[in-house]
Parts: C-alpha cells; sequence; structure tokens
C-alpha cells in the first residue's frame, strides 16, 4: 500500500486493529504535539486497557517475543495519541520511531525489539511507514516497562 490519500483508519479496519483510547500521561506531559506538519509522540508504554500488562528487563525477565509484541502495542498507543491530536487520516508518512529497551548488562537485541514497532508501521502504512530510527538500550523505564516508542509523523 503507496497511496498517502487512502484512509488510514479504513486500512486498521482491514487489518481487524482498533485504536485503544489515548494513554492517560503518567507525568507532566501530553501525549502529542503538534509543530507545522509533524506530529511528536510521547514516550507509549504498552498499556492495554489502562494496564501495563509486562514489565522487567531484556535479557533476564523478558523475552525477545514478548517484547517485540510489547514494541508493537506501544506504536499503536502512539498512532491513537496522534489520532486524537490530528486525525490518523491527517498522517502522510511516518518520519522517525525512537525506542528504548529496557536492557540487562550484556543485553544488545534492542533492534529487534523495536522491530514490532517498524513493522507493525509498515504494515498499517507500506511505503508511507518506512521511516528513520533509533533502538536504545536503558538500564530502566517508567513503571518498569520493557520498552517504549515514540513516533515523528509528517501530517497533511
Amino acid at each position: 500500500m503507496t497511496d498517502t490519500a487512502q484512509s488510514w483508519t479504513a486500512r486498521l479496519a482491514e487489518l481487524g486493529i482498533e485504536l485503544p483510547p489515548v494513554a492517560a500521561p503518567v507525568a507532566a506531559y501530553v501525549p502529542a504535539v503538534r509543530t507545522g506538519d509533524h506530529v511528536y509522540t510521547s514516550g507509549q508504554l504498552p498499556f492495554v486497557d489502562g494496564k501495563l500488562p509486562l514489565t522487567g528487563k531484556l535479557g533476564a525477565d523478558v523475552s525477545d517475543a514478548d517484547a517485540k509484541a510489547a514494541a508493537r502495542t506501544c506504536a499503536l498507543n502512539a498512532l491513537a495519541a496522534v489520532d486524537a491530536l490530528v486525525g490518523l487520516d491527517s498522517i502522510v508518512r511516518i518520519v522517525k520511531v525512537v525506542g528504548f529497551v529496557a536492557s540487562a548488562e550484556g543485553y544488545t537485541g534492542q533492534p529487534g525489539v523495536i522491530n514490532g514497532a517498524s513493522e507493525f508501521l509498515g504494515e498499517v502504512f507500506g511505503d508511507a511507514g518506512i521511516h528513520a530510527r533509533s533502538a536504545v538500550g536503558v538500564a530502566e523505564l517508567p513503571l518498569g516497562s520493557p520498552v517504549e516508542v515514540e513516533i515523528i509523523a509528517e501530517v497533511r
């Protein structure tokens, strides 16, 4: 799918995916901000129904597969934040993804974990989902989350 004029809302429906409610901020920030033709999301945790279903570090208590799925959930939550601010269908393309992975000492699989977000965005947006990216290992994340993802989207 390469047509950026299409309905991303319809694409999600085709995939059987519903946007969740926007996750409530856990500190003093807003979920997303628009400046010019870009929306920047705050870091999104893998909340499901307001709860963090998985905690811990990669290379210790959390499997790569579980964390990759959590990164996908983070990206879905980021899309919900964009949708609430400007509408999902205003997205022209995903410009950048930044992913943080709570990592035990010696863990180096961060790129594979953040592929959960990147692959999901590609599935939804096709060529418009191809983006620049950073995948960073950190000692701790808020609330013990194993992963956190933020996105930058170009919008109409």
